[in-house]
Order: C-alpha cells, then structure tokens, then sequence
C-alpha cells in the first residue's frame, strides 16, 4: 500500500475468491478488523472465516448496508468480487437503492458503483481502489509465461489493445477475442468466460485474448480481473495467447495461473498501454 493501512477496513464481497484473498492480505498489511457486506447467492461463505464480522443481504438493500457499515465504524471500505450479470436484472431495489437508479440516465457498472460510492461518502465511508492491498497480484510490464508471442500472435495483441480501449470506453467490455487479424467476440454483458467461450466456437484453437481496463478506468471497482477459472476457459477453446495490461489487472492465485499458462502451452504477458492511449 502506498498510504496509511487503516485499523478497521470494510468489505463489500462480490462473488469469487478475490474478497477472501483481498481481506487476507489486508491482515497480513496490518487491518486489524474487517467487516464484510455479503450477498445471498452470490458471496462465498468462506468470507465467514477471514472477516471479523459479515452482514448477509440480498443484492439491492442498500439502505440495509449503508446503515450496517455505518455502524460498524469502519472509515475506508473496498469493493471486491462479481455480481453474476443476469443479477442485475433480477434486482428487488429497496427504496434508497430504487431512488438512486432513477437518478441514472445511463446504467452500467461504472454509473451504479460510482453512485454507490457518493453514498457511501455521504455516511462518511470512502470507497478505496478496488486493488487496495493486493498490489503484488497487478503484474507489470513483461513476460508472465515461459513462451513468448509469435510475430502474427503480438500483431493480434496490439490490435487487441487498441479495439478494447475503444470498446471498453464505450462500457461494452474489456476483453477482445482476436484470430490472425480477425476480431472473433467483444466481451458484452455475458462477462469474459462466456466471450471465451462464444470466441473459441466460432473461431476455434488458436485465440488471441487480451484484456484490459478502459481509457480513465475508475480504479475502485470492475477493475480487469483473471482467476483460475477463466485459465480453465482458456484451455477449454485451446487459446494461444493471454495479454492483460500490466499494473491494472489482478490476478487472483498469481502463482497458479502462471503454472497453468505454462502448462497448456499459452503464451501470457502483461502489456504496458502508453498514456496517450489511456
């Protein structure tokens, strides 16, 4: 962490392993108490374990949360974990959660986070960086896997780059599926497994995936994140190549995932993406 490590951090636990790995670094950086926001049918229960103390409630009580962490005296809290897309429209809003949606000419993740976030700020909370304290899981610049890029391959991943910061600036998505200059999928509500997935019917072995946040990414949430289940993915539709920006993606189990790439044979970097292109 570049600041102060508070006493006390809130959780706001997606689904995933990333908010039990995120509140397990955050003890082992000095955060002496925890307090965790589940959601029903969406957070893993192993969150009991590493959290001090965990509200359970139904995705869309935000009154009920906002009241919890303001009782719980924490000052700082983060954001960590999915909510599985379809979720988004099955949502049972309380009031102050139905108030705040009517207030959204335009609603995706940045636009609800982001005013869930005022929110918070209202009960004195601040939302930190979605990577807080899980900076050694943000690879930089280079080389992850021991096989490196074909010439056709790092063609496909500078094109990659360059369609998800247009994409992914117009709230489409942050993963592009390439073939030998062909676009194959751009990620859209499904999520990235299903892009993967959707890419490797259609285009078969051989993909391209590159995955990266969009230009003035809002760091403290829906940050691009890679875990072990999206490698299984990658091995699945048998991908080439796996290219994410490097100091703003997370991945979860870095040690692992490397193992994986190198394993099935996939060629796995981190790219730097210049400002200007940001």
């Amino acid at each position: 962490m570049n600041q102060e490590t508070p006493n006390k951090l809130g959780l706001i636990a997606g689904r995933g392993v990333y908010p039990r790995l995120l509140a397990e670094s955050a003890r082992e950086q000095g955060v002496e108490y925890v307090f965790a926001v589940a959601f029903k049918k969406e957070t893993n229960p192993i969150i009991e374990r590493v959290a001090d103390k965990v509200i359970w409630l139904n995705f869309g009580q935000l009154n009920a949360m906002l009241n919890a962490l303001k009782q719980s005296g924490v000052k700082q809290a983060v954001m960590a974990g999915q909510i599985t897309p379809t979720h988004l429209f099955q949502l049972k809003p309380d009031r102050r959660a139905l108030d705040l949606l009517m207030q959204l000419r335009v609603r995706n993740a940045e636009t609800i986070f982001s005013a869930v976030g005022d929110e918070l700020k209202s009960i004195g909370v601040e939302l930190m960086p979605a990577h807080l304290f899980m900076e050694s899981a943000m690879p930089t610049a280079g080389q992850l896997s021991l096989r490196e890029p074909t010439v056709q391959e790092q063609q496909d991943m500078d094109m990659g780059f360059n369609v998800a910061k247009v994409t992914s600036g117009l709230a489409i998505g942050q993963t592009v599926v390439i073939k030998e200059g062909t676009i194959l999928a751009v990620e859209a509500f499904e999520g990235t497994d299903e892009t993967l997935i959707r890419a490797g019917r259609m285009g078969g072995p051989g993909a391209v995936v590159v995955k990266a946040a969009k230009k003035g990414h809002d760091m403290r949430f829906d940050i691009p994140v890679i875990g072990m289940h999206t490698m299984k993915v990658l091995k699945k539709i048998k991908a080439s190549v796996l290219a994410v920006e490097a100091s703003r993606t997370i991945l979860l189990d870095r040690g692992k995932i490397i193992e994986k790439a190198d394993s099935i044979g996939l060629c796995f970097c981190a790219s730097e993406v210049h400002d200007h292109d940001r």
